[in-house]
C-alpha cells in the first residue's frame, strides 16, 4: 500500500506543475470551440465508517489517496454539461479498534479492543481500481481555464489488495489475506468547487465486510464515508 501512495503523491506533482506551467505560459491559439474538459484527478480524503457496530472506534487520521483520468463526453451545445467515465487507484486505511486476528486453522475472528493504551497500531488498508461515472455541471466556456463545477455521480471500485495490521500487548501481526473483506465496493460521489480546487464526498452503498464478517454474532454492515479535498487538472 506504501507503494502505491507513494507512486499516486509523485504522479499528482507532476501533473500539478504541468498544470502551473501551462497556465503561466500565454500562447495565441485558435479557439477550440469544441472543448473537452478531459482532467487528471489527484483526491485527498478523511475516510470515516459509517454504520459500525456500538463499540467501534475510529482513532487517528484514517486517510485516502485517489488518482485517475476522467474522459469527458458534452451532452449539450454549450458543453457545459456533460457525461464524464474514467479509471484511477486509490489507497485508503481506517484506524480503529476493531482487532481481526486468524487461529492456528486460519479461522478468522473479529473482536473490539477496549483499551486503547494496549496497543500502538490497529488498521486495515485496501488498495481500489476504481471506474468514476459523473453527471458533469460547468460555467466553464472554450477561452476560460476557471470556473465553478458541480460533479455527481457513481463509483465503482474493485479491490487489489487489503492488509490488516497490528502492534500491542498481544504481540505484532499482519494480514492479507482475509476473505472477508468484500472485492467490490460503489457508492454515491459529489465533488463541487471552483477551479482547480473541490470539496469532494463519497458515500459507499455497500458494506466493507461480507456477512460472513461477525461481531458478537450479528453481521457488520459498516461502510465508506470519505470527506475530503479533489484536483483536477487539464
Amino acid at each position: 500500500m506504501r507503494r502505491i501512495k507513494y507512486v499516486i503523491i509523485i504522479l499528482f506533482c507532476a501533473t500539478s506543475c504541468l498544470c502551473f506551467s501551462q497556465n503561466e505560459e500565454v500562447v495565441e491559439t485558435e479557439v477550440d470551440s469544441k472543448y473537452k474538459e478531459d482532467q487528471f484527478y489527484f483526491g485527498v480524503t478523511y475516510n470515516l465508517l459509517g454504520s459500525r457496530p456500538t463499540d467501534v472506534k475510529q482513532s487517528g487520521f484514517s486517510t485516502g489517496f485517489h488518482l485517475g483520468f476522467i474522459k469527458d463526453m458534452p451532452i449539450n451545445a454549450a458543453r457545459n454539461k456533460a457525461i464524464g467515465l474514467g479509471i484511477g487507484l486509490s489507497a485508503n486505511s481506517y484506524n480503529q479498534n476493531l482487532l481481526i486476528q486468524k487461529d492456528d486453522g486460519g479461522v478468522v475472528s473479529y473482536s473490539v479492543i477496549d483499551d486503547a493504551d494496549t496497543f500502538t497500531k490497529n488498521r486495515f488498508s485496501s488498495n481500489f481500481i476504481e471506474v468514476p461515472l459523473e453527471f458533469r455541471w460547468r460555467t466553464s466556456s472554450a477561452t476560460s481555464y476557471d470556473f465553478w463545477r458541480i460533479y455527481a455521480g457513481f463509483k465503482f471500485s474493485y479491490m487489489l489488495s487489503h492488509a490488516a495490521k497490528y502492534n500491542g500487548d498481544l504481540g505484532s501481526f499482519k494480514y492479507t489475506d482475509i476473505s472477508d473483506f468484500n472485492k467490490l465496493e460503489y457508492g454515491l460521489t459529489l465533488s463541487t468547487g471552483y477551479n482547480t480546487w473541490n470539496l469532494h464526498l463519497y458515500y459507499a452503498l455497500s458494506p466493507v465486510f461480507s456477512k460472513e464478517a461477525k461481531l458478537d454474532g450479528e453481521s457488520m454492515d459498516m461502510h465508506a464515508i470519505k470527506v475530503g479535498l479533489m484536483f483536477y487538472v487539464l
